[in-house]
């Protein structure tokens, strides 16, 4: 089947939050990341180049288009086109809270940088996190730029967008985690197998509110102590710093 000049619109339609939301998709592009959806989400249609549809014969997709890497390029969003590209739809995940009682999860106050969350969450996969909250106001997990982020992480970490501040007084007797200039070394507190670990903002942190309602401050120490350095952290990176630590104690036990 040949990609029209429709299809190609509707795919960089697909930039725009309104319209995945309105249409319940989302768009893939690359091998490896395509390769890992199909396994998991159902396909609307996928368009790729002779040479990758040759290597797999046996698609889960009944709208394939097979193009050349000219038109590939017109209607990839990516400024070097990777072989092939697919429209997934979106799934649709319980808000289950029992989840943080039983296991660690995230809990995102206002992230927006797409990469940023994109990262986060092939953190959250590689740390065997599979539950993350998000603030309303945190960008839309969906982004075409948080997608290639994610690394196929997106296949198997949930994401939950619900106001935090509800979400944290609901819990009873669960540890609540986040990192502050003011809290206690990180490497020296007992951390928790369950739980709810909340990162903040990129520019201003977590927010006030939320602030108020977190029962454990957590502070990255710099190395050393007395040095001057950077004033914070980028918030992957924060992140992947705690995810490791909570982890390294739990292989301890």
């Amino acid at each position: 089947m040949a990609l029209s000049k429709n299809r190609i619109k509707y795919i960089h339609s697909l930039e725009l939050k309104k319209n995945r939301k309105a249409e319940k998709v989302f768009l893939a592009e690359g091998p490896k990341l395509v390769n890992d959806l199909l396994e998991h989400f159902p396909c609307r249609f996928l368009v790729a180049t002779t040479d990758w549809l040759s290597q797999h014969l046996h698609l889960p997709v009944k709208d394939v288009s097979e193009v050349s890497d000219e038109e590939l390029s017109r209607a990839s969003l990516l400024k070097t086109p990777q072989q092939v590209l697919a429209v997934f739809e979106q799934p649709e995940y319980e808000t289950d809270i029992s989840v943080i009682n039983q296991s660690l999860c995230l809990a995102l106050d206002d992230i927006q940088d797409p990469g940023n969350l994109g990262t986060i969450i092939r953190l959250a996969d590689w740390f065997g996190i599979e539950h993350i909250f998000c603030s309303p106001n945190t960008v839309d997990v969906y982004n075409p730029k948080t997608v290639q982020a994610t690394m196929g992480g997106i296949a198997r970490v949930k994401l939950h967008y619900t106001s935090l501040p509800v979400l944290i007084r609901s819990l009873e007797n669960i540890p609540v985690y986040g990192t502050f200039l003011n809290g206690e070394n990180m490497y020296t507190q007992q951390l928790s197998s369950n739980g709810l670990i909340v990162m903040g903002n990129e520019g201003n942190g977590v927010g006030k509110e939320v602030e108020q309602l977190i029962n454990r401050k957590l502070y990255i120490p710099n190395y050393p102590v007395e040095r001057e350095t950077s004033e914070s952290l980028n918030v992957a990176i924060a992140t992947a710093v705690v995810c490791a630590e909570f982890r390294r104690q739990a292989a301890l036990l």
